[in-house]
């Protein structure tokens, strides 16, 4: 699965785009399938070699941060499965995402 296609690269906001925006859109969601790390990516701009994502991470403990395309391609969960993008993710607003994935 190609976790960026040209198409999410175009209309996801570069980064600092929506760094005032109370509220930001989540544009894209990522998820390892046999783990519970999601990364729900608001901005994102090509640096250098990488593509960097800023959004908000559910790893060991929540929290905004950047991650790069090359980490989440590369990474594996505790049974080898690669992270994966959904499919059927539609952009929301951060207070919507929280309320659909129970996030509070």
């Amino acid at each position: 699965m190609q976790l960026l296609t040209e198409e999410l690269r175009r209309s996801l906001p570069p980064l600092y785009a929506q760094e005032k925006v109370e509220d930001p859109i989540v544009h894209i969601k990522f998820f390892t399938p046999d783990a519970s790390w999601t990364w729900f990516a608001t901005e994102g701009s090509q640096e250098a070699e990488d593509f960097i994502f800023f959004g908000y991470v559910i790893g060991h403990f929540p929290e905004w941060g950047y991650f790069a395309l090359s980490e989440l391609e590369e990474a594996r969960g505790p049974r080898g499965l690669p992270i994966e993008r959904d499919l059927d993710f539609k952009p929301a607003t951060f207070s919507q995402v929280k309320q659909r994935y129970h996030l509070d």
